[in-house]
């Protein structure tokens, strides 16, 4: 089974601010049970207006937060166990999400290399890294609060599989659904009209 770890850069100030101490391009790290991204998560904005207002997410990257975002996509394949493992993990915090937070506090922690622990909070990569680690996948041997969205990504197991913008991902990844959508709805055509045509065959 395959998991896919989705890195963004959204261009906010923000993102630009963590980007001058990471030094990195791509700062949001989100993680999906599904490569057509429709059940991916992360830790982030509520409201695309307010960096400060975030907790728990199902990323809508079709909103205008990811209008003109740039990423990398990458692919894990894992155990059936292990994704069950990571599914439950982030199935448990969404039952729950009202009480969990955006860890704020432990991202700038991170920044300035002091361990900050935070109840019931995670901020984006720290979350990714520690739904890995419930499927047994580590991040550079990094506790998941100082791990950034490029060590989750250095990781062997990692396979880059799309870089470049994120809406022309989507767009691909649909378009391929629809082929695959004809390709069945031709299939099942063929096989109402096989036995029609194989009767009159007969019949001359």
């Amino acid at each position: 089974m395959e998991v896919y770890i989705v890195l963004t850069d959204t261009g906010t100030y923000f993102t630009k601010m963590i980007k001058m101490f990471t030094g990195d391009q791509l700062n949001h790290a989100s993680i999906s049970f599904s490569k057509e991204l429709d059940s991916t998560y992360s830790f982030g904005r509520k409201r695309p207006r307010n960096p400060f207002i975030g907790g728990f997410v199902q990323e809508n990257f079709n909103g205008k937060l990811f209008k003109h975002a740039t990423c990398e996509i990458y692919s894990c394949s894992v155990s059936e166990k292990d994704y069950e493992k990571m599914l439950t993990f982030v199935r448990k915090i969404e039952a729950q999400k009202e009480h969990y937070s955006y860890n704020l506090i432990g991202l700038f922690g991170y920044l300035l290399k002091r361990r900050i622990n935070k109840k019931n909070a995670f901020f984006c990569s720290e979350f990714v890294a520690t739904t890995l680690l419930n499927g047994g996948i580590k991040c550079n041997d990094k506790p998941p609060c100082f791990v950034r969205p490029s060590d989750i990504i250095a990781n062997k197991n990692m396979k880059l599989i799309y870089q470049g913008e994120l809406s022309e991902y989507l767009l691909q990844i649909g378009e391929n659904d629809d082929t695959y959508n004809e390709s069945k709805g031709l299939s099942k055509i063929q096989e109402l009209i096989s036995p029609f045509l194989y009767f009159r065959l007969l019949g001359r």
